[in-house]
């Protein structure tokens, strides 16, 4: 974007609902960088080539990133209408990205960009993508392999791009449109998402591997959208975090363990590797319970619509839990895999 260009106003959204005065303005927290921000400040600096050709006019607004405060100069924010009002056959342009991925009418670029709708498209895909896998009988433990093919040359590509400044210019042209405005002084979140379904799907067996990935791939951008919609109706959980958010990863949670468990398991299955599912439809109280509470096995073990329900309860908590919580400001792409796995691992690993 040129210099006369302003960055593009935050609309209010999952991580801004707080309880802040009106009219102050604060950018996404989500996928934040574990890397120190005084650490890449050098991508940017104040006398670079980088900062004068893409530095609005006005001055800068506050991100807050990670817990820490730093500048946000618009670099990804889309162009502003060429006219106030009316429409010429020239606004029907391209998307936010320079590389211009959604032809859109330029009057939507904002809603676009605010919403991040190239980047959740591409994130609900993967889910489906991961659904795909599994009905072609793809194993897990085959997957991890190409995962990390893919993510040595993507994290060595950002490396570089903090290195160099006309690396990152490049490199936000093409991709401008799958980035946050945090990710263009920190790490890409596709780091961290593919670090996240490589751990659990090489660690974890291929139920709660397969379910993790999709508990990333469509509760988190259920949290995302519903928070921003209507967070700031809602109480707060902690900063950036609001009820509709955690709420909306809840049930969608729910439902993808009815879909996958309930309709996918039963229609397409038996599958290679499904014998050595952890839930098959069956849940039962511990052996040291029963023995306490003088139970035989029959009566403490419920099955069908009823372990079902119970499991997918299970998962809508783990999958908001995950997305709420945070540690040590590390990215959600990796942690909301990882918990959710670790959740439902050791729930299964109890009950069947």
């Amino acid at each position: 974007m040129t210099s006369s260009q302003t960055p593009l106003d935050n609309h209010p959204r999952e991580d801004d609902v707080d309880d802040e005065a009106p009219g102050l303005r604060r950018s996404r927290t989500r996928s934040r960088s574990p890397i120190d921000s005084r650490k890449v400040t050098r991508m940017t600096p104040s006398n670079s080539s980088l900062a004068t050709k893409s530095l609005p006019a006005e001055k800068p607004e506050k991100v807050v990133t990670n817990g820490k405060t730093a500048t946000s100069n618009g670099h990804l924010a889309p162009p502003q209408p060429a006219v106030a009002s009316g429409w010429s056959w020239r606004d029907f342009s391209r998307s936010p990205s320079p590389l211009g991925l959604i032809p859109i009418h330029r009057q939507w670029r904002t809603f676009v960009h605010q919403h991040e709708v190239p980047r959740k498209a591409l994130h609900v895909s993967i889910g489906f993508f991961v659904v795909w896998l599994y009905t072609t009988g793809t194993q897990t433990q085959s997957v991890p392999p190409y995962l990390m093919a893919a993510l040595i040359p993507i994290a060595t590509t950002d490396l570089l791009r903090h290195r160099y400044a006309s690396v990152n210019r490049l490199y936000v042209r093409l991709l401008g449109a799958l980035m946050r405005e945090s990710e263009y002084s920190g790490y890409n979140g596709v780091i961290f998402y593919l670090l996240g379904a490589w751990t659990v799907l090489y660690f974890f067996p291929k139920d709660v591997g397969v379910m993790s990935v999709l508990l990333l791939s469509w509760c988190d951008t259920a949290a995302s959208t519903f928070g921003r919609l209507w967070g700031r109706y809602t109480p707060r959980l902690r900063r950036g975090k609001s009820l509709a958010g955690s709420f909306a990863a809840f049930l969608f949670g729910v439902a993808t363990s009815f879909f996958f468990y309930g309709w996918l398991v039963p229609a397409i299955g038996p599958m290679p590797g499904d014998e050595n599912f952890m839930f098959k439809g069956a849940l039962s109280l511990p052996s040291a319970v029963t023995d306490v509470l003088g139970l035989s096995r029959s009566a403490a073990t419920v099955t069908g619509t009823l372990a079902l329900s119970i499991m997918s309860l299970w998962s809508g908590f783990v999958a908001s839990a995950s997305e709420v919580v945070d540690i040590f400001g590390w990215d959600d792409n990796i942690t909301i895999p990882i918990l959710s796995g670790i959740g439902i691992w050791g729930f299964l690993k109890l009950f069947a």
